[in-house]
């Protein structure tokens, strides 16, 4: 795993080979990150990554130069991966919680000006996740959400549904936190 750019730029990171986390690809991080451009500004801003698996999104995010990142993660041996992946870099400028992200949301106060869900493809609660994001408030005014998820999904007639991705068998949908005009 590798971090495309910012002030961690070509920083690897070596994944177990017994983690079940799939990071998301090269190809596609730096693909979704280049149409986020136009929409986000990293420099200063909050993140919060659920279902962070090995922390590439986390680590990306730091990189390009974000304020706090909260990085939600269950499984035991990732987030202690995690957690090491913090300290070589030597930031305390990411939050990493070992927990469900479904409790996480519920108890969550916090607004973010962008947030990341990577959640296990065959999770059967996958389809409700934009509508926890959104409808829990946490994406500040003008905040995106990026959901990642399989080729089976199309959330396009969601009400804060902004645009499609997809590079190769990785799919992105983005969502702001304002309702899409109706016409």
């Amino acid at each position: 795993m590798r971090i495309i750019t910012g002030r961690y730029k070509g920083r690897h990171f070596d994944i177990p080979r017994t983690f079940k986390a799939r990071p998301t690809t090269d190809f596609a991080k730096e693909n979704i990150f280049n149409v986020l451009t136009q929409y986000v500004d990293f420099d200063g801003a909050t993140a919060l990554d659920l279902f962070s698996g090995t922390g590439s999104i986390s680590l990306e995010l730091l990189s390009r130069g974000c304020q706090q990142v909260v990085s939600v993660e269950m499984d035991r041996d990732h987030h202690r991966f995690i957690q090491d992946c913090l300290k070589k870099l030597d930031t305390k400028a990411c939050i990493p919680i070992r927990g469900d992200v479904f409790r996480f949301l519920k108890s969550c106060r916090q607004q973010y000006d962008f947030i990341f869900a990577d959640p296990p493809y065959a999770l059967k609660e996958l389809p409700e996740i934009p509508d926890l994001v959104i409808g829990r408030q946490l994406l500040k005014d003008g905040g995106i959400f990026v959901f990642e998820h399989g080729k089976d999904y199309d959330f396009s007639n969601h009400p804060h549904f902004l645009e499609h991705r997809s590079y190769g068998s990785v799919n992105f949908s983005l969502f702001t936190a304002a309702e899409r005009p109706v016409g």
